[in-house]
Parts: structure tokens; C-alpha cells; sequence
């Protein structure tokens, strides 16, 4: 991934670690006080494994791109501000760390709850691959499959 990739109306480029106040600003969760949201959202940026849309309004979500699972990519985190939401900024953030994952294959996951995250999974061109029971009780987590190789458009 470039470091700015048009998209639209939006870029999509590496958050720097100043940005992780403003980060925190449109994260639904750290917003609410989540002390360990806020600390991670630090780390994803001060380490470079945040990307964030943006456009002339300012930053409109973000995504964080790991090799933690399995020595596989896992997008650890996507979240979209309230306001840009139905806009494709997750969509483009989305592609925009399929475009740049290293390893052959892309995993991710969310609650079964989470029905926005599934279909805009899904409209992106990722499998459902798997179901865990046990980490949030009573709300499985559905894992997805994304192949950047399978010659998906990036933009």
C-alpha cells in the first residue's frame, strides 16, 4: 500500500502516532473511557499497523493490519466513524490491507451480533471460514477468509 491511495472522495494512508488521540476520537469504544482501547490504538500507531481513511473533513476510520494468527495477516480492527459510515470507507480500508498483506492468506473476524461487519465482509469478496465459541459468552466469533491473491481489485 501506498502511503496515500486515492479512493474516491477519501485517501487511505499509515496513521502516525499523533494521531492516536484523534484515533480514539472515532473509535465508539475508547471513546466511552476503554482504557485498553485507548493503549492499543497507541500501539497500533506508534508500531504502524494502523491505516486511516480521510478526506477533507479529517479522519474517518481506521484498520489495523497483524501477523499474530498463525503467521498469518489478521485485521485486528476496523472501525468507522458513526458519520462516514455507508460511504465505502470500510470497504476501502479493507482493501487497502488486502492490497498490502504479505502472507497468502487475510483473516479477520467479528461477533456473530455484528451484522453491519458481516455483510460488508461479505460485499468485499470475503468467506466465511469458521465459528469460535467461548470469547465473548453467549456471542460467537465468525472468522472470514479474504485470498489477496485471487486477483480481487485493489484500488
Amino acid at each position: 500500500m501506498d502511503d496515500a491511495g486515492g479512493l474516491g472522495e477519501f485517501v487511505v494512508r499509515r496513521a502516525s502516532e499523533s494521531e492516536s488521540d484523534a484515533l480514539v476520537e472515532i473509535d465508539a469504544v475508547a471513546v466511552e473511557g476503554d482504557v485498553g482501547r485507548r493503549a492499543s490504538i497507541r500501539r497500533w500507531c506508534r508500531q504502524g499497523l494502523a491505516v486511516v481513511a480521510e478526506d477533507a473533513s479529517g479522519l474517518l476510520g481506521y484498520c489495523v493490519l497483524e501477523y499474530t494468527f498463525f503467521e498469518q495477516g489478521f485485521v485486528t480492527m476496523l472501525m468507522v466513524a458513526p458519520s462516514a459510515r455507508g460511504r465505502g470507507v470500510g470497504h476501502g480500508l479493507l482493501d487497502a490491507v488486502a492490497a498490502s498483506c504479505t502472507t497468502p492468506k487475510l483473516f479477520t473476524s467479528t461477533n456473530v451480533s455484528n451484522q453491519p461487519m458481516q455483510r460488508l465482509l461479505q460485499r468485499a469478496g470475503w468467506s466465511p471460514v469458521g465459528l469460535l465459541h467461548g470469547l465473548d459468552e453467549g456471542d460467537p466469533e465468525l472468522f472470514y477468509l479474504c485470498r489477496p491473491q485471487t486477483g480481487r481489485m485493489h484500488p
